[in-house]
């Protein structure tokens, strides 16, 4: 009998009382985090991303030892200046290339991943009725998948430029960070910065995870879930390029990816990515909150 009552908050995530439930039993003591943080770390896909973004920078290294250097391959032959064409001047502007060439895309791909292999992929298992008749709460399932993804994603996104920063100072050594439309910011200033875009680039991705995320509870093909993030996000960038949207471009996401570069101006500037955060987390608040509203009520079979 206490069997059948421990299962009630796994088909009941509302409105269990302590009489329906075991004695002991804790909701919110089920599934905790490290453990779900355990799970998610020994899983190859984790190992395989975090290889990609530590080797992107010594790549990057090679292709520029190979080239001759940015400033050797015409790079401002277009009459425009990027990040890319002062990568070799210190180890921080080799973090902020890196960062440049990666931001639009590459730190989608792990976002993604992260945020839709989650409840996707236990379904895929059949192991996600399994789990909720631990019992583990359906609130307190997602809550720990969303918790653990999104530290993963972060770890991401910070794995980067870290690694780009040490190798980079290796490389071409420490000093100012040059900034391609001229002057510089001081090298004390530079990690305080760089840890400012950062941040920012992670807030502009909580609107792949909260699409991720979503998809992910709606769909028992974790490859349809992390790939329906990444394409609606490349379908944001599709219409942030078309002009002819005008101001409406400013409520895509999308629109505001690089406002990051605001941080690395002489002046710090937080306009743009005061309006970007916004922006990005309106859109994870409601994309997280169907998630979580639509997994209440979903009929779990797998």
């Amino acid at each position: 009998m206490s069997a059948v009552r421990a299962s009630a908050p796994a088909s009941a995530p509302t409105g269990t009382t302590a009489e329906e439930t075991a004695p002991g039993y804790r909701p919110g003591r089920t599934l905790p985090l490290r453990v779900e943080a355990l799970r998610q770390w020994r899983r190859r896909r984790t190992l395989v991303m975090g290889g990609v973004l530590a080797a992107l920078p010594f790549v990057m290294i090679i292709a520029f030892a190979v080239g001759g250097g940015p400033d050797d391959g015409g790079g401002g032959g277009n009459g425009r200046v990027s990040f890319i064409d002062t990568a070799t001047a210190s180890g921080a502007n080799f973090a902020a290339t890196c960062l440049f060439v990666s931001a639009g895309f590459l730190l989608v791909v792990p976002v993604a991943l992260f945020c839709g292999d989650t409840v996707a992929s236990e379904a895929s298992w059949s192991s996600l009725r399994y789990l909720l008749a631990s019992p583990v709460p359906r609130a307190r399932l997602l809550w720990s998948k969303l918790v653990v993804a999104l530290g993963f994603s972060l770890a991401a996104i910070v794995l980067l430029p870290v690694v780009a920063l040490a190798a980079g100072t290796a490389a071409y050594g420490w000093g100012p960070l040059k900034l391609p439309a001229g002057g510089a910011l001081a090298a004390g200033d530079t990690v305080p910065r760089l840890a400012l875009a950062v941040a920012f680039v992670f807030v502009s991705q909580l609107v792949t995870a909260g699409l991720a995320f979503w998809l992910s509870t709606r769909t028992d093909a974790p490859l349809g879930a992390v790939g329906g993030a990444v394409g609606l996000t490349i379908v944001g960038n599709v219409l942030d390029a078309v002009t002819a949207l005008g101001s409406w471009r400013e409520f895509l996401p999308a629109h505001w990816q690089f406002a990051w570069a605001d941080a690395l101006q002489p002046q710090l500037e937080w306009g743009g990515m005061v309006k970007g955060a916004v922006v990005s987390v309106s859109y994870a608040v409601v994309l997280f909150a169907l998630a979580f509203r639509g997994f209440s009520r979903k009929d779990i079979v797998s």
